[in-house]
């Protein structure tokens, strides 16, 4: 489920999140690279993702990143967004974010302080960013 929000408190939600996942598609295939991106003016700066990558870029500039939670059974940070490649560099310009856990670990820790009190929003248990 993917919940339009506004992406101003990205930057502040990432900081309680590790490296994450950036997904890239080009002809039904599926590329995933390891990532620490840095937030800029907005947009996620993928340092170096690797030519397969901006190859999918090429093809197909939707993106998604997902960041997984730092405990079991706490929530996921899921980011859709535009690549673009720059360099070497990937820039991500975000659509869309939301934190997402499946309603059986509900019993995990509580979103964190940036969620706010959101997290009846959406029927799983999940609350946007923002």
């Amino acid at each position: 489920m993917s919940i339009p929000v506004e992406l101003a408190g990205l930057a502040a939600a990432l900081e309680d999140f590790g490296s994450g996942y950036l997904m890239t598609t080009t002809d039904g295939a599926v590329k995933v690279v390891t990532v620490d991106p840095e937030v800029t003016d907005g947009v996620l700066v993928v340092e170096r993702p690797g030519k397969g990558t901006v190859a999918n870029l090429a093809d197909n500039a939707a993106v998604t990143l997902v960041f997984p939670p730092r405990e079991p059974r706490g929530f996921t940070l899921l980011v859709d967004g535009t690549g673009e490649v720059a360099g070497e560099d990937v820039r991500v310009t975000p659509t869309g974010a939301m934190l997402h856990r499946p309603r059986r670990h509900a019993d995990g820790p509580p979103p964190p302080a940036f969620a706010g009190d959101q997290t009846d929003s959406c029927g799983n248990d999940c609350a946007p960013v923002t």
